[in-house]
Parts: structure tokens; sequence; C-alpha cells
């Protein structure tokens, strides 16, 4: 018998409750979907999808503003993979020549260098997971004194999502939270113990299917039992107080703002904004951008799936006008999108 049949056997045995677990981070969303866990869980656990895929919850507005950037022949856009098809109305990233897709922040910095007459900006999506990083970007910058190169900050903290999820949870349809590992590894364990007060158990995992079982079965059976407690499940990667040096890169040239997330809104403090002495690498600031409060593409429910109101399948667009060739919101695009694991999973 394999381990994943001896985790689903405890759980089977421990499980009376009806429980919904939310994972809140899109690589759990992609492994639980394509490892067919839901499948062999009993009926009365259910797996949702929370606000954990950064391009999925990037508002309409700042991907226009990115597509507007892109138009320009004056500035050269360094961004990861996933933005490329984001759609902004019927238009996309990909579609522009100055459009360059990096695989790491500093690589932007290259481009820099090799592109004198043109303005690099990096469009800077991302949890605390890449925060870091790009908060090393921007100060290699400074250390080099390059003077093309600036990030559109996008960044967004995951807690205060969280929170808001959790004040509106009570109906308690949510019983425990599957936390996010990469971005644990960042911040450390105790970062989420904001979660006790609202008496809900929250377990950091790894993306292995026997991780994910195995956190699956802690929160199970916190909530038959009723207790609850904030447990790191992914001890090898995750430490108390997480990476000390990448947290003191990212608080020395972040600061907290507010910030729109899709389908939620604005939340207060959820967001980053690079501080006054990096701030010539500010491209909002360089460039005077400003970010528009663009509707939602017309039928397009991500927000409603990124807060678990509804799933994919309940959109009357997935499957149909909207496909990964031809998306109609990020969640279907991004590789860590709720409807995309639908779609390619056939859930």
């Amino acid at each position: 018998m394999s381990k994943i049949e001896d985790i689903k056997n405890d759980i089977m045995r421990i499980s009376k409750k009806d429980i919904c677990i939310m994972e809140v981070c899109g690589t759990h969303t992609m492994s639980i979907a394509r490892t067919g866990i839901r499948s062999i869980l009993p009926q009365n656990i259910k797996i949702i999808s929370g606000p954990g895929c950064p391009v999925c919850v990037t508002p309409s507005g700042e991907i226009h503003a990115a597509m507007q950037l892109a138009k320009n022949d004056k500035f050269m856009i360094a961004t990861f993979g996933d933005m490329l098809k984001v759609p902004s109305g019927d238009d996309f990233l990909q579609n522009y020549k100055n459009v360059k897709v990096i695989y790491s922040p500093l690589d932007s910095l290259k481009l820099a260098k090799q592109n004198p007459d043109k303005e690099i900006i990096f469009l800077g999506i991302g949890f605390e997971t890449t925060a870091p990083l790009i908060a090393s970007t921007i100060k290699t910058a400074d250390h080099n004194k390059l003077n093309n190169f600036s990030v559109l900050c996008m960044h967004k903290i995951v807690p205060p999502a969280i929170e808001i999820i959790l004040k509106n949870n009570t109906d308690k349809k949510v019983g425990g939270l599957i936390l996010p590992g990469h971005v644990s590894a960042i911040t450390g364990r105790k970062y989420f113990d904001f979660i006790k007060k609202y008496k809900i158990s929250g377990v950091v995992s790894g993306f292995e299917a026997t991780d994910i079982m195995s956190t699956i079965c802690l929160l199970v059976k916190f909530y038959e039992s009723d207790k609850f407690d904030i447990v790191n499940n992914y001890k090898g990667v995750v430490s108390e107080h997480g990476n000390k040096i990448a947290l003191d890169m990212m608080n020395e040239v972040f600061d907290i703002q507010d910030s729109q997330w899709r389908g939620i809104g604005l939340i207060k403090g959820s967001g980053l904004t690079i501080r006054n002495k990096y701030k010539k690498y500010d491209a909002a600031d360089k460039f005077n951008i400003v970010i528009e409060n663009i509707p939602d593409p017309k039928g397009c429910r991500c927000g409603e799936v990124l807060m678990a109101k509804t799933t994919p399948k309940d959109c009357t667009l997935f499957g149909k006008a909207c496909t990964p060739s031809n998306p109609v919101g990020p969640c279907m695009v991004s590789s860590e999108g709720t409807c995309a694991a639908f779609y390619k999973y056939d859930l």
C-alpha cells in the first residue's frame, strides 16, 4: 500500500463532518488538479481555491497600464511569461515586439545595459516569494547607476487578503487553510499566526501529493476535534521566522500600501510600493503612470472564482468563449490559475 493510500485511509477514518478547505497558493491549485487529489477524498471534504495566483489577482487597470507601455516604442517591457497572454480587451502583451520574456529579474538589467537608448520597465508581479528578488534587482540597478531601468510595482502580500476572507467567513464555509509553501519559505510559519484569532487552522504545505494529502489530514484532525493551530508541514524548506536576508531586502526597498485586488477590491495594507530611497526606479512615478479603474470583461467570473464564491464551471464563458488559446480572464491563462487547472485536467 502506498503512503498516499495510508493517508487517504486515515482521512476516511477520522473525517465525519463536512469541511471546506481552501488552498491559498496557485501552485497548490495546479498540484491538486494534476494529481487528482479531489477524486480520492471523501465527499464531505471539499477543496476550494483562494486568491493565491498573483497574475489572477492583478486588476484590469494594472494590466491595461502595462499594455499601454508596451505600445510605446521608447520602452522595452521585461516580464515573466505568465503575463504574455493576459488579455486587456482583445489585446495581449505577446503582440508587441518590444516585450521580452525573462526568467530572472536580473535579466532585465542585462537588457538595460544592452539597450541604453531604451527605457527598460520590468513588470513587478508576485507575492512575498518574488518581492525580495525584485528588491535585490532594484538595489543592483542603483549600485550600477543604471538610469534606464525601472519597475512597475504591482506586488501584493498575502495576509491582508486572507484576513478579508476570514472576516467574511461568518458561515464557517472555510474550515481550514492550506498555506502557501513558497511564500512561507520567505516569511516563515509565524507570519500566519494571525489566523488563529479566527479560530481556524492553517497548515503550511509542500507541493507533492503526499505533502498535500498529509496537510489535508492534519486540517481534518483539527476540525474534527474543534481545535485550531498554525502548523508547518514543510519543515525541509520553511522555518519559524523565514529568510531574514530576503525579508530585510524586501523591507529596505519596499513599503506597504493599499492595493486593488481583482475580485476583492481595495485591501488596506496589501500591496508594496518602492520606498523614496529607490523612487527613481519606480516606473509609475518616473513616467506619471495612472492606473485606471477598469471593469473586468463582461461575463468573466474570475473575481468570484478567486474568492471561492463560484467554480470555473459555473461561468458561462468557461470552455466556450474562454479557453487557454483564447482567454477572457487571467484565471484561464496563468499557469497557476484555477480556471486553467479545471480546463487542463477536466475537473
